[in-house]
């Protein structure tokens, strides 16, 4: 039964059925049936209560503790708030992100570029906790829609970002959990600061066996990874290849470290709107943070010279025209504000779902989460 009292479960007394709402108003007293379910079987398989299983309740808390804990640590550190639009114009233009289209635009895929139109206009400590939407991407530890925590410091470098990062996973965790820690595949992987660093060149190394140039070709890359027991299947182009390489070793190698880890110095070909390297223009000034082998967030140092970006962006429109994917529209309004001038800057996307999740010792999304898509 159900009651005012919290308890989804109780033996039935008086004229209270399965599935009835009732009051007590004093222990030991008859209950009072506030609403009548009306007999039949209760819970029944597609039942609200049947759904919100004890396990996912409890992830529903602990989702809305980090919640609490995130903005508390914002406070702290005079961030501003903010709330990007949902709809717009112009997606993200990566070659791996399909949008969702709604109206005459799409929906975000994240609000890095609203993020950054705010920052040029001086608004230069900012959060936001904004859905996204992400086509096709469906899994135990992806969904279409979720929940992206993004912040942006000007006059700041990613180690300002890195900072940030240690100190929000670690409080959200110890609330959770009362220790600096997350329990993945049964055993322990330690959140203290400071997290280890690895190049993604040090990581080929590590576990594919070879050294990742960053610009050889792609039949170059092919070569490489048939020489050390990695099939690249049908793909051709460089991109393609890399990812290839990055799920069949370097994922799984992340995921064997008892300790988080910033995977940093990516590939310039997959910068998107990070800076290059100064000393190493090969390299983009950009790192992904893993836990347990989970992508928990990605960083840039900024790009903030819009010629550079603006051709970036013609890239990957042409990259997408030559796969017969959609072709996304270049956002005039970002371009205006880069031209106009963004400071110094440097911001991350975190995976709220994923961190909730890991707090939680789960191993999907579902756990922590009040809906997921095929519940709509």
């Amino acid at each position: 039964m159900r009651t005012t009292q919290g308890e989804k479960w109780c033996s039935p007394a008086g004229n209270a059925r399965p599935g009835d709402i009732i009051e007590i108003a004093n222990k030991g007293e008859m209950p009072v049936v506030v609403f009548d379910f009306g007999g039949g079987q209760y819970p029944f398989p597609d039942s609200e209560v049947m759904r919100l299983t004890t396990k996912r309740v409890s992830g529903i808390r602990v989702r809305a503790k980090i919640l609490r804990e995130i903005r508390n640590y914002f406070e702290e550190q005079d961030f501003l708030e903010v709330e990007p639009p949902t709809l717009v114009r112009a997606p993200g233009l990566e070659i791996n992100i399909k949008a969702v289209r709604a109206g005459r635009g799409y929906l975000i895929t994240s609000p890095e570029y609203s993020m950054k139109r705010l920052l040029a206009g001086g608004l230069e400590r900012i959060f936001t906790t904004a859905r996204v939407f992400r086509s096709e991407e469906e899994g135990k530890q992806h969904s279409v829609e979720f929940t992206m925590l993004e912040w942006y410091r000007a006059w700041a470098t990613l180690d300002d970002i890195v900072s940030d990062t240690e100190q929000i996973v670690g409080r959200a965790v110890n609330a959770v959990r009362g220790r600096c820690s997350v329990r993945v595949d049964m055993r322990e992987v330690d959140l203290s600061p400071p997290w280890k660093r690895l190049t993604v060149s040090e990581a080929f190394n590590r576990w594919a066996g070879f050294g990742l140039i960053g610009y050889e070709s792609p039949e170059a890359l092919r070569q490489k990874m048939t020489r050390n027991g990695i099939d690249p299947g049908q793909a051709v182009h460089w991109d393609d290849l890399f990812y290839i390489c990055f799920v069949d070793r370097i994922q799984p190698g992340l995921a064997t470290l008892n300790h988080a880890v910033l995977l940093t110095e990516w590939p310039i070909a997959l910068a998107a709107l990070a800076r290059c390297k100064p000393e190493a223009p090969e390299w983009a000034l950009r790192f992904e943070a893993y836990v347990g082998g989970v992508e928990l967030a990605n960083a840039f140092d900024e790009l903030t010279d819009a010629t550079e970006q603006h051709a970036r962006f013609e890239r990957e429109q042409l990259m997408r025209q030559e796969r017969n994917l959609e072709v996304y529209p270049i956002d005039p309004r970002f371009m205006s504000a880069l031209h106009e001038g963004l400071p110094p800057s440097a911001g991350i996307a975190l995976g709220v779902d994923r961190l909730a999740m890991l707090a939680a010792g789960a191993s999907e999304l579902r756990t922590v989460s009040a809906f997921v898509g095929d519940e709509l």
